[in-house]
């Protein structure tokens, strides 16, 4: 029978973990595929200090080498960064990177896989996958990783360029609770507006970290999304940026992007027709949820 690898990871998460201190992961391929050199990775170093501030360890989970880590030093993280020879894995690519000594971004999907092997339960990211506009049957693994991977997420929403309403509709069928931190609506990523109005308000972090707490104790057996809407200061206007992902979704097409491609694209050319505004509210929207899910980790420590 094939063992579980065991995970590289740094000193300070090692600590961390052994002592029942909060401990929040965070995912590599913003660094890898979502966002250009060096901006990359100063956000990744920002986002580990202010979880810091939060009074949670940062765990930044990727495969270096073949090895899943859980932390990364600087000089991994410029690594990535700087792109060539790192692909980007989603949780069914892990085997083939153990396998073949590669070194990846970890998506969503891989990064709850790798932080639940190592013991870490809360996850902060910029926004997950879902449910692909116009096809139905284009459905990310980020959605069915949270139907069986225990580890509570938080997000700023789906990303613009998917279908919310179907999105949520996949969250429910999948049984994932779901959680929308000081609104009832849920966000669309680079605007706290979606229109669609769905999961529990919360307004108390130390309340999500009790919910995760009780959906554990009744075996529940899924994840937790926490949707966490961008800063109102930092948001952009919900008109324009759609106008923006629908003519951005017509160039994907007809430049034959697919796959694994179309989201760096469609993130690249936002960020060049919104002349860097696109880039500067995802940076934002990452760090705010790296305040929430710190204190959601400390509630949850406590």
């Amino acid at each position: 029978m094939t063992q579980i690898p065991p995970i590289r990871m740094t000193e300070e998460v090692a600590t961390a973990l052994a002592e029942g201190a909060p401990v929040v992961a965070l995912e590599s391929t913003i660094i890898s595929h979502g966002m250009p050199w060096p901006q990359n990775a100063e956000m990744a170093l920002r986002v580990e200090g202010v979880l810091r501030e939060g009074g949670a360890v940062p765990a930044t989970i990727a495969v270096v080498d073949g090895a899943l880590c859980a932390g990364l030093d600087a000089d991994q993280v410029e690594r990535l960064g700087r792109g060539g020879a790192v692909v980007k894995a989603a949780s069914r690519d892990l085997g083939a990177c153990l396998v073949k000594g590669l070194t990846a971004g970890t998506t969503v999907s891989a990064t709850m896989r790798i932080a639940a092997l190592a013991g870490i339960g809360t996850f902060a990211t910029g926004g997950i996958g879902g449910v692909h506009r116009g096809d139905g049957m284009d459905v990310s693994a980020d959605l069915t990783e949270l139907a069986t991977t225990d580890v509570l997420v938080v997000c700023a929403g789906v990303k613009s360029i998917l279908d919310i309403p179907r999105t949520v509709e996949m969250l429910e069928t999948l049984r994932v609770p779901l959680a929308v931190f000081g609104t009832a609506e849920f966000p669309a990523f680079y605007t706290p507006h979606s229109g669609v109005i769905a999961g529990e308000r919360f307004d108390d972090p130390a309340e999500i970290a009790a919910v995760r707490g009780a959906n554990r104790a009744l075996g529940l057996g899924t994840g937790m999304l926490v949707a966490n809407p961008i800063p109102a200061q930092h948001a952009l206007d919900a008109a324009d940026i759609g106008a923006t992902i629908d003519a951005a979704l017509v160039a994907a097409e007809a430049e034959g992007v697919t796959g694994k491609d179309v989201t760096p694209f469609l993130l690249g050319r936002l960020n060049a027709v919104t002349e860097g505004k696109a880039l500067a509210a995802n940076i934002e929207l990452v760090l705010n949820n790296a305040r929430l899910a710190a204190r959601i980790a400390v509630a949850a420590a406590g």
